[in-house]
Formats: C-alpha cells, sequence, structure tokens
C-alpha cells in the first residue's frame, strides 16, 4: 500500500469513460462504504446514505434518467437520449452519495452537509486507495426531481455526487493547482 501521503499527493480525478472494468470486487465495495462511513459526523446523525449503481442497476438507472431527459426536452434528439441513458453505465461502478442533512436542535444543518461531502470524498481517496479510478461529479440529474423520484432520493435529501469508480485506462493527467501563496494565510491577528 503506498505512503499515506504519497496517496493523496497522487490522487486525481478521471472522467468517467477512462475507467473500465474490472470494477470494485463486492468485498472492496463493503471496503470502500466502510470507510466512507468513518467520517466526522457530528452528533452521531449519519446524515447522508448510499445508493450503489452497478451490473444491470447502472443500465436501469439510466432508463429512469433518459425517461427524465426526454420529459424535460421533448424535442431532444435519439442520440441525446441515448447519451443520457449511458450516464450512470460509462464506469464498472457508481455509488451516489445522498446528503440527508436536516433541521436539528444542536448540530448545524451546514455541519451535516459537509460530512456527506467527507464520505463522498473517502470513498474517492479510499479507491484509489485499492487501485483504482474515481470521479466525483453531480450532472443535471442531480438536480431534476423527476430524476431522483426515479433515483429513489426522497424530497428532503440531496445528491451529494455520484462517484464514479473503475481501472483507469491510463495514468491520469495532472492540471494546474493554485499556488499555496494564493489560497493560504496565516493569521497574525489584529
Amino acid at each position: 500500500m503506498p505512503d499515506a501521503l504519497e496517496l493523496l499527493k497522487t490522487r486525481r480525478s478521471l472522467k468517467p469513460v477512462e475507467l473500465v472494468a474490472p470494477g470494485p470486487t463486492p468485498a472492496e465495495v463493503d471496503t470502500l462504504l466502510t470507510i466512507a462511513s468513518r467520517v466526522p459526523d457530528h452528533g452521531k446523525l449519519v446524515p447522508w446514505r448510499f445508493i450503489v449503481f452497478e451490473g444491470e442497476a447502472r443500465t436501469m438507472a439510466g432508463e429512469a434518467i433518459a425517461a427524465a431527459f426526454r420529459a424535460k426536452y421533448p424535442e431532444a434528439k435519439p442520440e441525446h437520449v441515448d447519451y443520457e441513458r449511458k450516464r450512470l453505465a460509462r464506469a464498472p461502478l457508481v455509488i451516489a452519495v445522498v446528503s440527508r442533512a436536516a433541521p436539528h436542535v444542536k448540530i448545524p444543518e451546514w455541519e451535516q452537509v459537509l460530512s456527506a461531502g467527507a464520505a463522498a470524498m473517502s470513498l474517492v481517496l479510499a479507491a484509489h486507495a485499492l487501485g483504482y479510478g474515481a470521479n466525483w461529479i453531480t450532472e443535471w440529474y442531480s438536480y431534476d426531481r423527476r430524476a431522483l423520484d426515479a433515483l429513489g432520493i426522497k424530497e428532503n435529501e440531496k445528491i451529494a455526487g455520484f462517484i464514479h469508480i473503475g481501472t483507469p485506462i491510463g495514468p491520469p493527467e495532472d492540471r494546474p493547482r493554485p499556488p499555496l501563496g494564493e489560497i493560504a494565510t496565516r493569521f497574525a491577528g489584529s
């Protein structure tokens, strides 16, 4: 297993179409979900849940996304609808991180949302640690009520992200990162 700091320094996002089979085994999926559930969770509210899309479930979910797309864009060309149908079939495994953040007497809702984001990032990092590539994306259907209903997302829930996971077709390219001098300051008091 790579050194933890090296692992963090080498993580890159890959496009879902650059993630091919084989995907994680069932035991590895359990490992991914276990790691993703070990995030800060003030109040132990578990303000997130996961939906695993693998095998034929990716195609079934794609049909729901395509139907929502057709309803939203009735004049859409068949090739555009077909593209939408394949959204969750681009990588061998897709895990949706669903935020269940809600008002609470002690725990700010914002902290709950951040916990869902931490779960999503932990999935990405765990996939990298297992030797897979990953991409955390939302896309239009994360915000479309018809698509959300079809995917089993309740009215009080939101998609934190769809994590696409698979074997990279090649080494990912890095992108320019912001210089630390532009994004980090040291507090010096008033």
